[in-house]
C-alpha cells in the first residue's frame, strides 16, 4: 500500500513509502522515522478506489511535520507524551509537555507534582 508524507498546512508531499500492512501506518500523535528525517504525524486521510463496484483502500495520505523527536518522549497509553506522564500538570501529549513549564525539562520543574 502507498503511504504519502505531505506537509502539514501547504499540503506538498514530502516521500512516499510502501507498506505491506495497515497496522505499518501511524496513526496521529506518533513518530515516524524515515532514514535520517523525523515526522511528527499529525493527520491521517484515506483514499479510496471504486474497484469491481466496491471501494477498496488505496493509499494512506499523512500530514506530517518535519520535526525531530525529543529525548523526553516516551510511549503513553496508546500514543506518545512529551516529559514525565505521572506529573500533575503534564499535558500527555505528543505537541505540549506542560502548561508550567512548555519548554521543559521536568527533572528541573519546581512544580512536578506526582497524580494521585
Amino acid at each position: 500500500m502507498q503511504v504519502e508524507l505531505r506537509q502539514i498546512g501547504t499540503d506538498e508531499l514530502l516521500d512516499t513509502l510502501t507498506v505491506e500492512l495497515q497496522t505499518q501506518i501511524p496513526q496521529p500523535g506518533r513518530w515516524l522515522e524515515v532514514g535520517q528525517r523525523s515526522f511528527l504525524v499529525m493527520q491521517r486521510r484515506h483514499r479510496y478506489r471504486l474497484r469491481n463496484g466496491r471501494y477498496t483502500l488505496a493509499a494512506v495520505a499523512l500530514q506530517v511535520k518535519p520535526e525531530p523527536r525529543p529525548a523526553d518522549a516516551r510511549r503513553w497509553g496508546q500514543g506518545w507524551v512529551i516529559g514525565d506522564p505521572l506529573c500533575r500538570y503534564n499535558a500527555r501529549s505528543p505537541l505540549l509537555r506542560c502548561a508550567v513549564l512548555p519548554d521543559g525539562p521536568c527533572e528541573r520543574c519546581a512544580h512536578f507534582e506526582p497524580t494521585r
